[in-house]
């Protein structure tokens, strides 16, 4: 799809955008599409975008995955996840309707007359309740810059941040918090996941066995994304960063810096809602699904405990490299 196409689908939806950078080297941002983020390179979008689902709408009876790349609270599942408050899996309507809107507080984006189009804020009030029934409202940011555009592809820098703007302390115990960015592509032919060979005990499944495909080739671990059964690994602290090639078309490098004075990194895995967190702290992530398509995955740290003001912060370089 064209980065043209893509803002005609999106007006003709009615929704609301924003294009940072250009369409040579820039991101194309859905406000009114949970303010998700879509590269674009001499005007091709790179990203996954399902326009069925741009035309649709999110409702009780499903939730419509557009692509692009989306800001989440984590962890998903778990006692203090934030996807099954109702018992089953759904994507909280606070965060499919979410009224994403430019920054006009924010530092960079204060002169509106004469903005930096490479830069932008975009901001949401979004309230999560998790599977312990505690309510935490809070401000969702993502400070988005388009750095080193060139003929050959663009790094898009994003600070990923989640502000708890409760009136109450909320005690370590009762919550778990991290931002946690996903940025999804189409799988094709020859497309392969690379990262540097983990630690020991810095690399799990959080669903079945990916050991089949798996292979290591020197010091690197290669990923076949193409599956019959949906996988995801998780990467702990020592894996500096995750590529996927996307056949031979691109390249995309996800690289992920702790923001937190003190880093505490959690398990963000989709597991029974009954069950208490694992000691496995993800900091990047890849998930494959057998309908086509796969996602790099960052994420940062949750915070002690939450105080009014507390805010968790990750920031997420993404490396787009054309081939």
């Amino acid at each position: 799809m064209t980065g043209e196409r893509l803002l005609e689908l999106l007006a003709e939806t009615v929704r609301r955008s924003v294009l940072i950078g250009s369409l040579e080297n820039g991101i194309i941002a859905g406000l009114d599409l949970e303010g998700r983020l879509f590269a674009v390179h001499k005007n091709k979008v790179l990203n996954r975008v399902l326009p069925s689902s741009i035309y649709g709408r999110c409702s009780r009876a499903a939730f419509l995955n557009p692509g692009g790349d989306a800001l989440w609270p984590a962890p998903e599942g778990t006692y203090f996840g934030y996807e099954y408050s109702t018992g089953s899996w759904r994507v909280p309507p606070a965060i499919t309707g979410a009224d994403w809107q430019i920054d006009s507080t924010s530092e960079d984006d204060s002169n509106l007359s004469s903005p930096d189009p490479d830069t932008r804020t975009l901001c949401a009030e979004i309230d999560l309740v998790n599977n312990r029934g505690i309510g935490i409202p809070c401000l969702f940011r993502r400070k988005i810059c388009i750095e080193n555009p060139s003929a050959s592809g663009f790094t898009q820098k994003v600070i990923e941040s989640i502000e708890y703007i409760g009136s109450r302390t909320i005690e370590e115990g009762e919550f778990l918090l991290a931002p946690w960015s996903l940025c999804q592509f189409d799988i094709e032919p020859e497309s392969e996941i690379r990262f540097p060979l983990p630690k020991e005990n810095d690399l799990w499944d959080l669903y079945a066995s990916s050991e089949k495909q798996r292979r290591r080739e020197r010091e690197l671990c290669i990923v076949d994304p193409q599956t019959p059964q949906r996988f995801q690994l998780g990467l702990g602290a020592s894996v500096p960063w995750i590529e996927y090639r996307c056949g031979s078309r691109f390249k995309v490098r996800r690289s992920v810096l702790d923001l937190s004075s003190d880093p505490r990194l959690i398990d963000i895995a989709d597991s029974d809602p009954g069950e208490l967190p694992s000691s496995a702290g993800t900091k990047l992530s890849c998930y494959c699904d057998p309908s086509g398509f796969m996602e790099i995955e960052g994420c940062g740290s949750s915070p002690k405990k939450l105080v009014p003001g507390t805010i968790a912060s990750v920031c997420i370089t993404t490396e787009y490299t054309i081939l």
